[in-house]
């Protein structure tokens, strides 16, 4: 691979440093640099997530969250604004506030995936591959194992999925939507639904970060 002139960006608080070395894109890959330029990308955009979700106004008003509800729960929504809009509104505040509990839980799991970030993970970035998407094959399932205990524990605090329950279950419209599953399966299930948007959303913050800051950060490895 031709050579070129490295220029990379490391944000170290309000200052950066700029690191102008000579190296072919392979050759970064497998160096300190290279993984220094990821892990500094994927903390800030975690920390970016993690300040969203620990606001609840901003957590109500980035659409990127709102882009990752589940198809289930966004057709439970849809069926529940010709019903009883308030309760839509009232669903998506008490989700919010769940959000804030489990940025303590998600943090610990991202960070360590983040350091376990390693030369053959920087080399598919290089090929092409989002440094998020890693992040998310690494995590993903692990988070929505961790936060759904606690968001289905502050959701039935609030009282909120018996509501939704009560509210569909007239014409058995809520096991419709979820596939025909039991009352009991179908509290669980909003929790559940909840914590893949929560998830979700949290990757669409980082990865929205890492696009917005690539073309600075990610130079070295060609991209």
């Amino acid at each position: 691979m031709k050579k070129y002139i490295i220029a990379a960006a490391l944000f170290i608080g309000a200052g950066a440093v700029i690191i102008t070395i000579p190296h072919s894109c392979t050759t970064l890959a497998t160096t300190d640099l290279g993984l220094s330029v990821i892990r500094k990308i994927l903390r800030n955009g975690i920390d970016k997530g993690m300040g969203i979700y620990g606001n609840k106004e901003a957590f109500l008003q980035n659409n990127l969250i709102d882009k990752a509800l589940p198809k289930e729960l966004r057709d439970i929504n849809s069926t529940l604004e010709k019903i009883s809009p308030s309760l839509v509104a009232k669903e998506k505040d008490f989700i919010a506030e769940a959000a804030s509990y489990t940025v303590n839980i998600s943090r610990p799991i991202l960070d360590d995936a983040v350091n376990s970030l390693n030369a053959q993970d920087v080399t598919r970035i290089a090929q092409g591959t989002t440094a998020t998407q890693i992040l998310k094959e690494k995590t993903s399932q692990r988070l929505v194992d961790a936060i759904a205990p606690k968001v289905d524990e502050k959701l039935n605090e609030y009282g909120i999925a018996k509501t939704l329950n009560t509210a569909l279950s007239g014409n058995n419209l809520l096991g419709s939507l979820l596939g025909g599953k039991s009352s009991n399966a179908n509290a669980g299930s909003i929790s559940k639904l909840a914590s893949e948007q929560l998830v979700n959303g949290l990757f669409n913050i980082i990865e929205d970060y890492e696009h917005q800051n690539s073309k600075a950060l990610l130079g070295p490895l060609g991209k």
